[in-house]
């Protein structure tokens, strides 16, 4: 999601849209986006797809792997401008091992992925596990488009790991590591975080600090009664889905809200052997040696029939929450749903009433019973308000016949509105060209300001201050002034929301 396009892939097939729901280009074979780079990632189109807006750079992430034999590339590609409709730099990085289940998160020094890994035993398709890997990808060579070097970590006892994914306009503090997090691997009492510091200058410098342990309310795994064999039922069929309940699902959304930082992630739990549920977390100040758990919880239908699963959570810019999934129940149809919190609804509670995305009108009779692997909530980056989801469900019955909803909504009290800050205070020395304008922050309405741009006016001079990072009062230097300054407070607009639906697309069996 980005400001003027909303772009999906699916396993293999990846389509542009513009946020009214028309398509400006595909559905196409992801690994188009590769043609006449030669290689792997141009013949092999192998899915595992993600997609990331960089909105510190205005540009996109797109991903995929390539598996040829016992060769193994994650092919990334990142727009050259905004327009994702464009051209692309693309690059290949290789691994030894197939770098499965890939998940990105972008932070200021890096774009960061983990796998799970997985070792050929024998051709074609026999693997086995061996652990998990996170990398660090040289953002700043792959925004200009120059050569990238990647530097990465193992971890043989961990699963599922998740880097952090930075929401908001307002970055992690300056040399902030990325956070990864995962379920412990053994522990249905703990969540495990690693902190990636990387060096790009000395590599030898980078680290993966941890593994810190974090204790959370006792949960199990969703389907562990079954080990974890497709456990969600659905109607007018005795075929049952995946729950994918040993792994924190996508994405592990961050943002900074200038007072204090704030982690939200979420996975499928059992709450009988009869139902699973999402467990949702927020843990802030991560940078800590102890990072907090602020408020935790688990949402299930209050009726106990539906399951609820493949959740995704993020947050809105006033804290907000919107917690998207997958339902299912043994006489209805698998679909797509949505909960969430005010943030000053009590803790550790999602009160908001369910909202339905769409009623499935059909089962998935598949013997595999795969579902998703992920599906992913994020928010507009125009107005930090509205969320946008996107998750399957099935509109007849058939082996695959998936299709992908997308759907945007938004909190009432998230308006953008903002009071006014105090009156300036402009100095300046004579005859040096230029003034130190100096003010106090502005009473948050319903939207917190998170920076000022001091102009001038005439000359037309700016500079930005950014709230929780210059300290209060807050102070502009504007060079060459002609006469006086003006402190202004930035306001996005605003969108209506809308839905659309996605066409059906292809993905691995």
């Amino acid at each position: 999601m980005g400001p003027n396009h909303y772009v999906q892939m699916v396993n293999l097939v990846f389509q542009i849209f513009n946020k009214s729901g028309t398509s400006l280009l595909g559905p196409s074979n992801s690994n188009v986006l590769w043609a006449g780079f030669g290689g792997d990632c141009q013949t092999q189109n192998s899915g595992d797809p993600i997609v990331q807006y960089d909105q510190f750079a205005d540009r996109w992430l797109i991903s995929q792997f390539a598996i040829n034999g016992n060769s193994y590339r994650e092919c990334v590609a990142i727009s050259q401008t905004p327009d994702p409709t464009g051209a692309w730099h693309r690059y290949a990085f290789a691994y030894n091992e197939l770098p499965d289940y890939p998940k990105f998160g972008v932070w200021p020094d890096g774009y960061y992925v983990t796998y799970n890994m997985f070792q050929l035993i024998s051709p074609p398709n026999n693997y086995n596990f061996t652990g998990a890997k996170v990398c660090a990808l040289d953002r700043s060579a792959m925004l200009a488009g120059g050569a990238a070097t990647q530097q990465c970590f193992d971890r043989a006892q961990e699963w599922a790991l998740l880097p952090s994914d930075a929401d908001g306009t307002t970055p992690p503090p300056a040399g902030s590591p990325n956070y990864v997090l995962a379920e412990h691997w053994s522990d249905q009492t703990k969540l495990t975080m690693y902190k990636f510091a990387v060096d790009w200058a000395t590599p030898a410098n980078s680290a993966l600090i941890g593994p810190t342990q974090i204790n959370v309310n006792a949960f199990v795994w969703a389907c562990l009664n079954t080990g974890f064999a497709p456990c969600v039922p659905q109607s007018s069929t005795g075929q049952k889905l995946d729950s994918l309940g040993n792994h924190l699902m996508y994405r592990l959304a961050y943002r900074n809200f200038g007072d204090h930082e704030s982690l939200v992630a979420n996975h499928s739990v059992n709450i009988t052997n009869t139902q699973t549920g999402i467990g949702w977390y927020e843990i802030r100040s991560p940078g800590a040696t102890n990072p907090v758990v602020h408020q935790q919880g688990t949402t299930a239908d209050p009726n106990g029939t539906t399951y609820r699963w493949m959740g995704s959570l993020a947050q809105d810019k006033l804290g907000n929450m919107a917690l998207g999934y997958s339902t299912s129940s043994s006489t209805t149809f698998p679909g797509i749903r949505y909960v969430g919190r005010l943030s000053g609804d009590p803790l550790n509670t999602m009160p908001q009433a369910e909202s339905t995305v769409i009623d499935g009108t059909g089962a998935q009779t598949g013997t595999a019973g795969r579902w998703g692997d992920y599906s992913a909530m994020h928010t507009d980056p125009i107005d930090n308000c509205t969320f946008w989801y996107t998750n399957e469900y099935l509109a007849a019955t058939g082996p695959t016949p998936w299709r992908t909803r997308l759907a945007n909504f938004k909190y009432p009290n998230c308006t953008g509105s903002a009071t006014t800050p105090g009156a300036p205070s402009v100095t300046a020395a004579p005859s040096d060209q230029k003034v130190d304008v100096s003010f106090t922050n502005a009473p948050n309405g319903d939207m917190p300001v998170v920076s000022y741009t001091v102009t001038a006016t005439p000359g037309g001079a700016t500079c930005t201050t950014r709230v929780g990072v210059t300290p209060n009062p807050l102070a502009c230097k504007l060079q060459r002034v002609d006469q006086r300054a003006a402190v202004l407070v930035q306001r996005r607009r605003e969108e209506r929301a809308r839905r659309w639906d996605r066409g059906r697309g292809e993905r691995d069996a």
